[in-house]
């Protein structure tokens, strides 16, 4: 079977261009009268919308939901400068930019928007879903929700050598961009014992077997000091809507238990998986049963309550 390729759009966040994807849901078995629900969709730390989270987007059409899959500004086909500098407080404004534009696809419901993040974005999507009375669903795909926490699990992997001079090059770099020279940058992934956002054993080879075209390695050195002010998971006790968790136990990426405390947080439904971070990927074990839960836990919440048969049997097909 070809696959159709998604339609690439723009939308203005903040002043800057943002390039997405849509991904037209391939059936309306979940629709109503007001339409389809839709989802919105960014990458982790550094990554772009051409790196593995396409098997994501189709696996939510093929369920009869659009998707709107986007870069952050300064990261692949978005504008934005510095380049491959990360913000949170910036990438959380372009998700509810995105979440603007997908409202208003056509036949989409303006009141059922979905939000889905992997690892940082699974910090942002809580953020973004607090207090939102269109945020229908969330799910959080092995969520960074706790900058101290996520600074406290690395001591157990990386060795203090390697921690301290991750904090140098971030400080050089904060004071560098704010003297106006620009950002001191980093590789996104490293091999143990290299300079690196993330180092640990098989983080390289992992990022690389899921990076596209557009995807850079390399990111401004001050991405630690940005993590550590942030706490998300705060967020979570304000999402009204339902709320999946999906965590990997063994991951040396996001702690665990942190993603554990914003899901008791939020109420959510939790799906446990005995893997690392990137195991959730394409090509990787956990990829499939990650999809499908997710998948499941959408169809059930979303399936108009006139029609629920017709939609299960178009998502079991």
């Amino acid at each position: 079977m070809t696959r159709i390729a998604p339609q690439t759009l723009t939308f203005t966040s903040d002043g800057t261009t943002c390039e997405a994807w849509h991904f037209a849901a391939e059936h309306d078995g979940l629709a109503t009268d007001a339409g389809r629900p839709v989802v919105v969709m960014a990458h982790g730390l550094g990554g772009t919308r051409d790196s593995g989270l396409e098997p994501f987007a189709r696996g939510f059409a093929a369920a009869g939901l659009d998707v709107l899959l986007f870069d952050y500004r300064g990261f692949g086909g978005s504008g934005g400068s510095p380049r491959q500098t990360v913000s949170l407080e910036g990438q959380l404004t372009d998700y509810r930019a995105a979440m603007t534009a997908a409202a208003a696809l056509p036949d989409v419901d303006p009141d059922r928007i979905v939000l889905w993040g992997v690892s940082l974005a699974g910090g942002h999507v809580l953020r973004a879903a607090a207090d939102r009375a269109d945020v229908a669903a969330v799910v959080a795909l092995v969520p960074m929700v706790d900058g101290v926490a996520a600074a406290v699990h690395a001591k157990a992997t990386h060795s203090t050598s390697e921690l301290l001079r991750a904090t140098g090059r971030g400080i050089r770099g904060r004071v560098a961009a704010r003297a106006g020279r620009g950002p001191v940058m980093i590789p996104v992934v490293a091999r143990p014992g290299e300079v690196g956002a993330l180092t640990l054993p098989g983080a390289l080879e992992d990022y690389l077997s899921i990076a596209g075209p557009t995807w850079r390695n390399e990111i401004a050195a001050d991405v630690a000091l940005e993590l550590g002010s942030r706490k998300p998971l705060a967020a979570a006790a304000r999402v009204a809507c339902p709320l999946l968790v999906q965590i990997a136990d063994f991951d040396q990426s996001a702690p665990p238990h942190a993603a554990a405390k914003a899901a008791f947080k939020g109420r959510a439904e939790v799906r446990h998986y005995p893997c690392d971070h990137f195991d959730v990927f394409e090509g990787k074990p956990w990829h499939g049963p990650a999809l499908t839960h997710a998948v499941s836990f959408l169809t059930r919440h979303l399936t108009p309550a006139a029609a629920p048969d017709a939609a299960r049997e178009a998502v079991d097909a």
